[in-house]
């Protein structure tokens, strides 16, 4: 018996297709060459299944096929791949997931930026060309102590900046333990040897004392560089120096101190995470932060110290490469302004989730299981921990409470799975075989949100 040939006749001629209401409507909206390739790459798709043996019915339903791909397609590119998601997994600087949320205001002060004209590089009291170095200088001085800031596109790039202005040719003496690996596999050591500068490692893993340091100097040394191990800790038999007592050894030595410091943190209450004014105020030379961790701002790498350091770093080469954008300024101004105004727990997200309490996460909590569970979820609570994350504070458990989801017959893998195909996409985590959502994450603003999307049938 002859197998029956496929009918590629069903496949619709574009020009046609144009002619189509709706097809002209995807014109429209997102341009004639665009649709036309999306129709194309739709009726290639046709072909396929076709040729598979899966023929439509009619040549309209074959035509409706095609429109309904190239939308599909055309939609989607227009959304991007970038887009929004709902944190429910309870870490807070969630790295896959952005880092830190932007406060309202910092948001205002980008719109007011981004839609007009600013001085980013122009001096409105000379009336001359100005400097985009300048910028948020006087906020990190005032919250810090330091003497001088600048800032850069992120930390790693800060890291670089010092080393190549600083150390290039020359020598930078490191503990062992401090040869840390950062998220994504980048490494300190191929930062330091991307700037020119010789690593000169110092101590052991677990044991490095001041006068480890201090031994390795001769002309070649351009500094003692102490890395702030933010994404995990060495317990046990462990000695390190303290921040002043290495900066002891640098004045007695003529040796600038430089540290890494990682997270940022501008507050004195989130145990484990060294401040960068606790570091400013023990006399160090220069300290890179991040801007994005608990510091809650935009991507960028905040170096302080200095004056005269800051000042060969904002004159050479390399700045240009690695320097911040009107939208990074506008969002880190907005963002140290509110902790300038000591207001910050309360409106910089990362710092309200951290500050949030148990009690404060249950009754929210509560409240959107108990309508969840009138509309066929199966639901529960339990005390649970939320992690600062980010390489922050690690160990460091917030005490939270978790509302556990399920539903009869589904797999918790199959519920975590079904939550990322909503919209917005709902990430959550699975504990003891159970979907928990940690609304220590979730901003109180999108429980309803979150209330209509896990009502939608499935």
């Amino acid at each position: 018996m002859l197998s029956a040939v496929p009918d590629f006749r069903l496949i619709p001629a574009i020009e046609a297709m144009r002619q189509r209401d709706g097809v002209r409507a995807l014109e429209a909206a997102f341009g004639a060459a665009a649709t036309v390739h999306a129709l194309r790459a739709g009726a290639s798709r046709l072909r396929d299944t076709i040729a598979a043996g899966q023929e439509p019915a009619s040549a309209a339903d074959a035509a409706a096929a095609v429109e309904h791909s190239a939308r599909q397609a055309l939609t989607a590119g227009a959304r991007g791949s970038l887009r929004p998601v709902i944190n429910a997994t309870g870490v807070v600087i969630h790295t896959n997931l952005g880092r830190a949320p932007i406060a309202a205001i910092a948001l205002e002060r980008v719109a007011a930026i981004a839609a007009g004209y600013s001085n980013l590089e122009y001096d409105l009291a000379e009336g001359t060309r100005g400097s985009r170095t300048v910028h948020a200088e006087s906020l990190i001085t005032t919250l810090t102590g330091a003497e001088a800031a600048v800032v850069v596109n992120n930390t790693a790039a800060a890291l670089l900046l010092i080393l190549t202005a600083l150390a290039n040719g020359r020598e930078v003496v490191i503990s062992r333990g401090e040869l840390v690996e950062i998220g994504g596999g980048f490494r300190v050591p191929d930062v330091m040897r991307q700037s020119g500068a010789t690593l000169r490692e110092v101590g052991t893993t677990n044991r490095t004392r001041p006068n480890d340091y201090t031994a390795t100097v001769s002309k070649a040394t351009a500094m003692f560089l102490r890395v702030h191990p933010s994404n995990f800790r060495i317990e046990g038999f462990t000695e390190r120096p303290s921040l002043a007592d290495l900066v002891q050894a640098g004045r007695a030595t003529g040796v600038p101190v430089v540290e890494d410091i990682g997270s940022g943190c501008l507050v004195d209450d989130l145990a484990g995470e060294p401040s960068v004014q606790a570091s400013i105020a023990a006399g160090i030379d220069l300290i890179c932060f991040s801007g994005d961790k608990l510091l809650g701002g935009p991507q960028c790498g905040i170096i302080a110290g200095r004056k005269v350091l800051v000042d060969q770093l904002r004159t050479h080469p390399l700045m240009r490469a690695v320097r911040a954008d009107k939208i990074t300024f506008a969002i880190l101004e907005a963002t140290l302004a509110e902790y300038v105004a000591g207001r910050a727990n309360l409106t910089v997200p990362v710092q309200r989730m951290l500050h949030a309490t148990a009690d404060e996460i249950e009754a929210r909590a509560m409240a959107l299981g108990e309508q969840l569970a009138a509309r066929g979820w199966q639901t529960a609570l339990m005390s649970g921990s939320s992690a600062v994350g980010g390489g922050s504070a690690p160990g460091l458990g917030l005490p939270t409470v978790l509302l556990c989801l399920s539903r009869a017959g589904e797999s918790a893998t199959a519920v975590e799975a079904w939550l990322r195909t909503l919209d917005p996409p709902v990430v959550a985590r699975i504990e003891n075989e159970r979907v928990v959502l940690d609304l220590r994450t979730v901003s109180p603003n999108q429980d309803e949100v979150l209330a209509t999307l896990l009502s939608a049938s499935r």
